[in-house]
């Protein structure tokens, strides 16, 4: 079962490399690491799990947060109290996006950044993803919202950038008001 301490942190360089495309079929170990992923984001949503396995709440991962380079994340979106839906990405990109703004009223959170952040991540309020899923078929899937926000951030992490770059260091909450809180 993965834990906590299996999640690499922000000081680990290997979080600003630039994961690689993967390659169908995918191994068994990538088909493992993606089933551990879905444990973990499912439990740590689940206050009495969380609390049980010492988990820090998180609702996305991508593969480099566990030292994995490879194009892939996971979110496991709970649409409704102890429902949810698991998203698992593969080589994924932004087909489409809304032109609305909006960022996390209470700031962004990650599972690699273990410390208190200030200020606020534009993102947007619409995507369109496309990627494949674990059997190397095409899809796209919709985010708004919360989720949209989830889709960005586990983007950027294949792209080595985390949040907090987003974060306009001189003005932390730069252009809040031409953006929507969520």
């Amino acid at each position: 079962m993965l834990k906590t301490k299996d999640i690499i942190d922000e000081k680990n360089k290997l979080l600003r490399a630039v994961s690689k495309e993967v390659k169908f079929p995918l191994t068994d170990k990538d088909k493992q690491t993606i089933n551990d992923i879905i444990e973990y984001l499912t439990n740590s949503q689940i206050p009495e799990l969380a609390e049980k396995y010492d988990l820090r709440p998180g609702m996305g991962m991508a593969a480099i947060q566990l030292g994995i380079p490879k194009r892939y994340f996971v979110v496991v979106h709970e649409y409704e109290e102890g429902k949810f839906q698991n998203y698992v990405l593969i080589n994924p990109k932004i087909i489409s996006n809304s032109e609305e703004k909006i960022y996390v009223e209470d700031g962004e959170g990650c599972l690699s950044i273990n410390r208190e952040t200030i200020g606020i991540t534009p993102r947007y309020a619409r995507v369109t993803m496309e990627a494949y899923d674990m059997d190397g078929n095409k899809i796209k899937v919709r985010g708004r919202e919360e989720l949209a926000v989830a889709f960005q951030h586990e983007l950027d992490h294949l792209n080595g950038i985390l949040f907090i770059d987003k974060i306009d260091k001189k003005n932390p909450f730069k252009d809040k008001d031409k953006m929507r809180a969520i």
